[in-house]
């Protein structure tokens, strides 16, 4: 053995002491007097007055007064007692054992609290988890911290490995040491590689080499007397790093503590270790937390657009898990050329819902890197459960370019992601264990943390909210040359001509959303200086209509995007554009609706590097607010998170969010009303209005039912809508109307004063059906139906939300209004209530 590996040995035992010399939760008594934690004796275990055989093995850590918090040492497995309900919940299953589906890996999984993926040295994905790689060797330790305890694990062992294996072969050096083995060491070997006729050598084939097969290729290698050396000597064939030049160690650790009514589970980025040959790629937390198993009803809540329900057992394993990123994709990584319609994730929550108990799980830190996961029982074990990973590293690629013949290469990010992962897990019992028992506690949760704004104020009418387009950029020629010209689509006078006649229609409260006014059109420049275009009225035309707006108490706001601009003379894509792993300017490029693809052959936006966010709102503020329009439309702060991978300049998303909060709050701050798209959480506490707000779910096939958990958390604080009507999937305005009355939305319609037949041949021919004078009349009819019900409750909580029968809905308010829909084609009987086809009945309150 070499000097190098017995250096490496020196320093595991080194690190398998530190593991030693971690206290256990018996060593170290809690202090008399600490806030909302009970004394203890040393040793002692806390559920003497909880009887409940599932606990075997476990020792009581901590206790509130709520909350009792339970350990096993040996395996991590922790129990929680809610003790108002007298109600266990454990971080594994505790009946696993009896699982007779899950197998190998999966079944090892079942009682892990942690799985980390790295990658190897080509860049592929490899899994360890807490029970395979930690537990299985006794290499975890725990001590107390206050109202609670530290988990430590390390992973892997000097134990050999697929890496003390050469990671290529040459076929000569392939055909040299196979001839020195005997039969079955060739068969050991034949299976341990794969042979790539191109590069004319032999590669490792790790996904084969596991257990037993492992055990066999080792052996193989070491009859016919492979050395250390010799792994040096063939990795410098290839120019490869030694592979097996240090054991793969990785350690981590889960910090629980009782917070209230509340468990938290932190995951401390800083505890994460990991060679720099192997860097983690991401981190699973408490898979089966809460997991339910076959015999159990209930469902799984995930977050998908207004939210959805998978119900336990459902049968669906032929379709895709649930797995969807928080705040959707992030736009330095997303490459794809085709586009995704799935809703995107706005709450950072998740939950299961049982009989008489629920837990909803609330992503306090790392939200803008997690994922939610979730599966039903049948695919891979018997459980039902759901769980958030975190992004630590992320890959691209590079490809090179020598001799002719291309390679593809990793490339990592410069440093792993700064934020630490923590989940709340609070827990519900009896009516409370619904999804709208969960929808109203993130409420609070949220008001309590000023994530919220104050129930707005009870205006007299829905709001009406009215996109008007102003211009666009078009190809034009003179004398036979092309140039882009803006078009003018409504301009400013334009504009009040059509309130005009909205209001003569009876309709009121309206919002103007007025896009396209500024630097360029619809598409416009980086915002840091404001030109109003001259192509809808100029500076005077916009003067004029805030004037008019004012008088007529409507409600103005000019429509901007913020992270998101065109390469004009104020902004350079070399300097300003964030950055892909590949280090190449982040590149959007506008969809072909018809093919639902980026077509590359149109004029692409990019990406502004998030650390320049600040300094452009605080340019564009100093414009803007001599405007005085009294309000502005924000089109993505507060939908878009992205990174940027510049080198040196690295920025994840958890700092960009840091950067969203604080310009959202410096426009807020100067005295706007704030309306925007999307909803992501970080941003409800600096806006009024929200348009695009999610209404549904993405209706993956593993979905059951879509459900308004967003709007329950957000109704009677900020006002919302959809996408526009005139633009939807939506080909009946009755199924519209019921839907906002379901979900408590308001109407939206985007148009223009010019007809359709002006976007064509331009890059804007998803507007195809915008002419306003096509939907005047029927705007009128569906905002007049919608606002008889919900003028009744501006201002109000949603209460509950029920399905009484298939298409058949309940929505109660706070004020005690109720809406009962019937989506279906045919009259429906509900609570004594006969409704007719397409229809709903109402009931409560003042109605």
């Amino acid at each position: 053995m070499g000097k190098a590996r017995k250096a490496l040995l020196l320093s595991l035992v080194m690190l398998g002491s530190l593991f030693a010399g971690c206290s256990s939760p018996g060593q170290e008594a809690k202090t008399a007097g600490s806030p909302a934690t009970a004394v203890f004796e040393q040793g002692k275990p806390l559920n003497a007055a909880f009887s409940d055989s599932r606990l075997a093995g476990m020792k009581g850590v901590a206790e509130n007064g709520q909350m009792r918090l339970f350990i096993n040492e040996e395996t991590g497995e922790i129990a929680v007692l809610h003790t108002e309900s007298n109600q266990l919940w454990f971080s594994n299953p505790p009946e696993r054992d009896q699982d007779t589906l899950a197998a190998g890996v999966n079944k090892g999984l079942l009682s892990s609290q942690l799985q980390l993926d790295f990658y190897n040295s080509f860049g592929q994905i490899n899994s360890i988890n807490t029970f395979t790689d930690s537990i299985a060797y006794k290499q975890i330790s725990s001590e107390t911290i206050p109202d609670g305890v530290r988990v430590s694990y390390q992973f892997g062992t000097v134990q050999a490995s697929a890496e003390d294996l050469p990671a290529m072969l040459s076929k000569e050096r392939y055909e040299e040491l196979t001839g020195k083995m005997d039969k079955t060491g060739k068969r050991a070997v034949a299976i341990a590689y794969k042979e790539e006729t191109e590069k004319s050598a032999y590669v490792r084939n790790d996904s084969a080499l596991q257990g037993l097969q492992l055990e066999r290729a080792l052996k193989a290698f070491e009859a016919i007397g492979y050395t250390e050396e010799d792994l040096q000597e063939d990795a410098a064939e290839f120019n490869l790093e030694e592979a097996g030049q240090e054991p793969r160690i990785f350690q981590a650790a889960i910090e629980y503590t009782l917070d209230g009514d509340s468990l938290i589970a932190r995951v401390p980025v800083e505890r994460i270790y990991y060679p720099a040959e192997y860097p983690v790629n991401s981190v699973s937390l408490l898979s089966f937390f809460g997991a339910a198993g076959q015999e159990e009803k209930g469902s799984i809540l995930v977050p998908d657009g207004s939210g959805a329900l998978i119900h336990f057992n459902n049968g669906k394993t032929r379709y895709s898990a649930y797995q969807q990123t928080v705040y959707g994709t992030d736009q330095t990584m997303d490459t794809a050329d085709v586009v995704s319609r799935e809703e995107a994730v706005r709450l950072p929550v998740f939950g299961i819902l049982k009989e008489q108990k629920a837990f909803l799980g609330i992503i306090e830190e790392g939200a803008p890197v997690a994922t939610i996961n979730a599966d039903v029982a049948g695919r891979l074990n018997s459980y039902n459960y759901a769980y958030p990973s975190f992004y630590v590293v992320n890959k691209g690629s590079v490809t090179l370019d020598a001799n002719g013949q291309q390679r593809s290469l990793p490339r990592f990010q410069e440093n792993p992601m700064k934020s630490d992962f923590q989940v709340r897990y609070v827990f519900l019992s009896g009516e409370n264990a619904t999804y709208q028992g969960m929808a109203q506690y993130y409420q609070q949760y949220l008001l309590g943390k000023d994530g919220l704004p104050q129930p707005a104020a009870e205006a007299e009418d829905l709001p009406f909210y009215l996109q008007l387009d102003g211009s666009i950029t078009k190809k034009k020629h003179v004398i036979g040359i092309p140039y882009n010209a803006l078009e003018p689509l409504t301009t400013f006078g334009q504009a009040q001509m059509i309130l005009d006649k909205v209001q003569a229609q009876g309709i009121h409260n309206i919002k103007l959303k007025y896009t396209g006014w500024f630097n360029g059109g619809m598409n416009h420049g980086i915002p840091d200086r404001i030109h109003v275009d001259g192509a809808v009225g100029g500076k005077k035309g916009l003067k004029e209509l805030a004037q008019y707006t004012g008088r007529q108490g409507i409600s103005l706001f000019p429509d901007m995007s913020i992270l998101t601009a065109l390469s004009d003379d104020g902004f350079s894509v070399t300097k300003d554009a964030a950055r892909t792993l590949r280090d190449i300017p982040a590149t959007l490029y506008p969809v072909n609706p018809v093919i639902n693809r980026r077509d590359r052959d149109r004029t692409p936006a990019y990406v502004v590097a998030p650390r320049l966010v600040g300094g452009v709102v605080e340019q564009m503020l100093e414009g803007f607010g001599k405007l005085n329009t009294g309000g502005i439309s924000l089109r993505d702060l507060a939908d878009r998170l992205n990174s940027d991978y510049r080198k040196h300049e690295q920025m994840d998303r958890t700092e960009s969010q840091e950067i969203s909060v604080k310009a959202l709050a410096g426009i807020a701050g100067k005295g706007l009303e704030v309306m925007a798209s999307g909803g992501n959480d970080y941003a409800l506490p600096y806006v009024t209005d929200l348009t695009e707000a999610p209404l549904s779910s993405s209706g993956f096939k593993i979905e059951d039912e879509s459900i308004p958990f967003y709007p329950m958390v957000v109704h009677g604080h900020i006002s919302y809508t959809g996408k526009p009507y005139n633009l939807s999937t939506y080909t009946n305005p009755k199924q519209y109307i019921l839907k906002c009355l379901e979900y408590g939305s308001g109407v939206f319609f985007e148009w223009i004063a010019e007809p359709n037949y002006k976007v064509k041949d331009t890059e804007y021919t998803d507007l195809y059906a915008v002419n306003y004078e096509l939907w005047m009349n029927e705007a009128a009819e569906i905002y007049g139906e919608v606002n008889s019900v919900l003028r009744n409750v501006q201002g109000q909580s949603i209460a509950s939300h029920e399905k009484l029968g298939e298409g058949v809905f309940k929505t109660v308010y706070g004020n005690g209004v109720y809406v009962i829909v019937n989506y279906n084609g045919t009259q429906v009987t509900a609570e004594g209530k006969v409704i007719e086809a397409e229809s709903y009945t109402t009931g409560g309150g003042h109605t």
